[in-house]
């Protein structure tokens, strides 16, 4: 199949890092994903797709543009969030692409927007004749940084066949990654003057028994059962806020914690676990109170190595890799578990490069092309 788009990933990469699309719940005052999903909007548009724009969060919109199929194929989502970490503390200009030694440097060049290049160009090309007889989505999505909002909206309107997502992982394919639990502990004392040790209760002293007990539990987990790709879970104390004044005690303390899950364990079980550590140390140590109180969690995700999308992006990762791909994890969470929840087998696959989150990032140009041709043939193959 030949394309007529010759449109160039580097160029489109280039376009959308000098975009600031800075995540506004990550950091106050941020751009949000605005110009960049009305950049992404008009590309899309101007190369035929049917462009939908889903804004419930009024300056956080996410795109789906769509390629209908002929009719009777298969239907693909490519997925890649807009939204960006911060700029602050960045060596140089975030917002300046600078290519240097294959290399394309800039805030979101790694994450994730050399994804997003790619899958779009692929998009493009391969829908560019007019003959796949599935339907080819583009879901341009916000907020993946923080909460996912973006691909959760995405989800209530549109489904696929499968998906793949194109966060960066040096052009191996990643089948499975970790989920996550928020649980905020608040131990409870008694305020009063630092020389009333008869009137007051510590709740910064008896939060310490806590502290150690979340310690011990870590290690258990790390001797527990190993998932072969992931390893086992971890939880780990986050922040702690207590006290007023030295010259008093404490009434309470507060404590957040996370616990990463993998495949067999959710926020539910998290949450037993914690019961039961807290109702131990209420019933062994004397005035320790306490309250648990869950927040935001996301489920972990793994794929079925034998789903058709999984077989046909492996297939054209090999062609283009010239060997198997590498098959990996990762201990982070991505949209993949939203999209599998929501019955799409997905996978993920994105560039190489460094720097996510980082004071430095770039991402490598060789592998964006790369990638930009097995999401083309992989979208060619699958929606045919």
């Amino acid at each position: 199949m030949t394309y007529e788009h010759q449109d160039d990933p580097v160029e489109l990469l280039a376009r959308l890092v000098a975009i600031d699309s800075v995540n506004p719940d990550l950091v106050p005052g941020g751009a949000g994903e605005a110009a960049i999903a009305d950049y992404c909007g008009e590309w899309l548009r101007a190369r035929g797709f049917d462009v939908h724009r889903l804004e419930k969060r009024p300056g956080r919109p996410s795109l789906v543009a769509v390629a209908r199929g002929t009719g009777g194929g298969r239907s693909l989502m490519l997925n890649g969030h807009v939204d960006t970490v911060g700029l602050a503390g960045y060596d140089g200009d975030p917002l300046q692409p600078l290519i240097r030694d294959g290399r394309l440097h800039g805030r979101g060049s790694y994450d994730m927007k050399s994804g997003l290049a790619a899958m779009m160009i692929a998009a493009a090309r391969a829908t560019d004749g007019g003959t796949l007889r599935g339907d080819v989505l583009v879901a341009c999505v916000a907020d993946e940084e923080y909460a996912s909002a973006g691909t959760e909206e995405v989800l209530e309107t549109f489904t696929a066949d499968a998906a793949i997502v194109t966060e960066p992982s040096n052009l191996e394919v990643t089948l499975a990654h970790k989920g996550f639990a928020w649980f905020e502990v608040e131990i409870e004392g008694r305020a009063a003057h630092g020389s009333r040790p008869d009137l007051g209760v510590d709740a910064i002293a008896k939060a310490g028994h806590f502290l150690v007990a979340l310690e011990e539990h870590g290690e258990r987990l790390a001797r527990g059962e190993a998932h072969p790709l992931l390893g086992t879970g971890t939880v780990h104390a986050s922040v702690i806020r207590g006290g007023e004044e030295a010259s008093t005690y404490p009434a309470l303390c507060r404590i957040t914690l996370e616990r990463r899950i993998v495949p067999g364990e959710s926020a539910g079980t998290v949450h037993a676990e914690l019961t039961t550590i807290l109702d131990r140390l209420a019933a062994t140590v004397p005035g320790f109170r306490h309250r648990l109180h869950r927040g935001l969690h996301r489920e972990p995700f793994e794929a079925d190595r034998e789903a058709p999308i999984v077989r046909t992006v492996l297939r054209h990762a090999e062609r283009a890799l010239g060997h198997p791909p590498v098959i990996r994890a990762e201990p982070f969470w991505t949209d993949c578990a939203l999209l599998d929840q929501a019955g799409i087998p997905c996978l993920l696959i994105g560039v190489d490069g460094e720097g996510a989150h980082a004071a430095t990032e770039w991402a490598d140009l060789a592998s964006l092309h790369r990638l930009t041709d097995v999401l083309t043939a992989t979208v060619a193959d699958f929606c045919s």
